[in-house]
Parts: structure tokens; sequence; C-alpha cells
């Protein structure tokens, strides 16, 4: 790629590309209709942009491991889901991004890699899914305490704690118990970005 994004190019300038927005009428919730209503501080930008960053490396892990067939119809099921679920939510970040007069990031502008095996096998994307679904659980709970924006509190939650459902899920396909901790570790947005760093080039 030649416009790969640094860590410092993430939390201060938009990336080129177009928006990448599901048809109007899915359930696409709160963030969705905030679209285009307010106009967020710089420091809430941030948040946005790495969370979209966070939803393009998980769409971009889950489509990869579809293709990779690890396992069952079930579990190719749940990954087709995950798919599914962080498009919407790249969708409703992406819009409130282009209502703040901000062109989102798309996958175009990332180059990802991923450690060598990671799709070999079953056990090895199970893995990856957990590491990468608690890396996105801690950077939503992260992003609820710091935005300054009380109206995006709520549908930040709302997509942590789908991330949260997916990181249940690939630990139980692990044999791990589905919840163990019973207070999720939000992650600052320095730790986040050093973190999703590893897999953004």
């Amino acid at each position: 790629m030649t416009d790969q994004l640094s860590r410092a190019q993430l939390f201060t300038r938009s990336a080129r590309g177009g928006v990448a927005l599901l048809a109007a009428g899915s359930s696409l919730g709160f963030l969705a209709e905030r679209a285009g209503a307010e106009t967020f501080p710089d420091g809430d930008l941030a948040y946005l942009r790495l969370l979209i960053a966070t939803e393009l490396l998980g769409a971009d892990f889950y489509g990869t491991a579809i293709k990779a067939e690890p396992y069952g119809a079930r579990g190719q099921k749940d990954l087709k889901r995950a798919l599914f679920n962080e498009g919407e939510h790249y969708a409703s970040l992406a819009n409130l991004m282009a209502g703040s007069g901000q062109t989102p990031t798309t996958a175009d502008d990332i180059d990802f890699s991923y450690p060598d095996g990671s799709f070999d096998s079953t056990a090895a994307v199970t893995k990856l899914a957990i590491t990468l679904e608690s890396l996105f659980v801690g950077a939503y709970l992260g992003a609820v305490a710091g935005v300054q924006t009380a109206s995006l509190r709520q549908p930040l939650a709302q997509i942590a704690a789908n991330q949260a459902q997916h990181l249940t899920v690939f630990s139980e396909l692990m044999g791990r118990p589905g919840y163990q901790l019973s207070f999720l570790v939000p992650l600052a947005i320095d730790a986040a970005s050093d973190a999703l760093a590893a897999y953004t080039g």
C-alpha cells in the first residue's frame, strides 16, 4: 500500500478514500440515526478513527478466516455473523465521521498483517480471534470512558457489548469459559493504538 496509516496519521488526519455505507434501512441503530447531527471535538474524532481501524481489522480478519475454512458449519456461521457485525459497526462509525465533515478510513488505506500461520489451523484462527476481540472490547470500553460527547457513550457501549459476545463465542470454541472477568479491562487510546499497530503495518 502507498497510503499506509501511521499512528500519528490515524489520530490527526482523515485518510483518503470513499465512505463504505450499508444500504438505508439496515439495522444500524442509534449511530446511523445521528449521522450528520453533530460535529465532534478532536479527541472524539481520534477515538472514532481508532475504532474505525479496529472494525476494518476485524472485517479483514473474519473475511480471511472464512476463506481459510477452519471450522465446520457452526463455526463458519459464527465467522460470517461476526463479519456482518463488523460491517454494521463500521458503517455506523463512518456515517458519524462523514457527518462531522471527515472522510472515514477505508480498508484501502491500511495494510493488514498477521503472524505467520494465523490461518493454518482451527486453533490458530480461534486464538487470534480471541486476541483481536480482546483488543476491540478494550478499545471500545476505553472510548466509552474517554469521549467528551455524552451521546456517543451509549452506542459505543452497545458495540462493546457485541464485541464481547464475539469474544465469548471464540473463547468457548477454544475450550475456555465464555466469561471470566467481572469487569473487562478498558484500554487507553495510546495502548489500543499500540496494540492495533501490530496488525496494521
